[in-house]
């Protein structure tokens, strides 16, 4: 079974910064790709970021590129995501997720393994 626990997310004001990471427990990611999605009220859950665990190569949604950093730590099994000029809209709750597979999706049902969720407010 994997694990998969999020943490660093709270409130922030706009143009503020995040950090939030996930540690994964209960299998080898060595060649498993991560993703970052988020689901505000009221919405669909949507894709924000993913990393390809063995070549670091990453997919972003038009929404966060330029402002948000999908990166990992093979070696201790973290994912992290990086939020830079944090806007209300980026309000949600975020979820850390992996694939049984090295390529990249950003598809919601590409993904087998999911986390429980942090939650990020951005005030304006």
């Amino acid at each position: 079974q994997v694990q998969l626990v999020e943490s660093g997310g709270g409130l922030v004001q706009a143009g503020g910064s995040l950090r939030l990471s996930c540690a994964a427990s209960g299998r080898t990611f060595s060649s498993f790709a991560m993703g970052w999605f988020r689901q505000a009220p009221g919405k669909e859950r949507e894709f924000v970021a993913s990393i390809n665990w063995s070549d670091d190569s990453t997919l972003y949604a038009d929404g966060v590129k330029g402002r948000f950093t999908i990166s990992r730590a093979n070696a201790k099994n973290m994912v992290y995501l990086q939020m830079n000029s944090l806007k209300p809209e980026d309000t949600a709750v975020y979820y850390c997720a992996s694939r049984k597979t090295p390529a990249q999706a950003i598809g919601v049902r590409s993904y087998d393994y999911w986390g429980q969720g942090t939650q990020v407010t951005v005030s304006s």
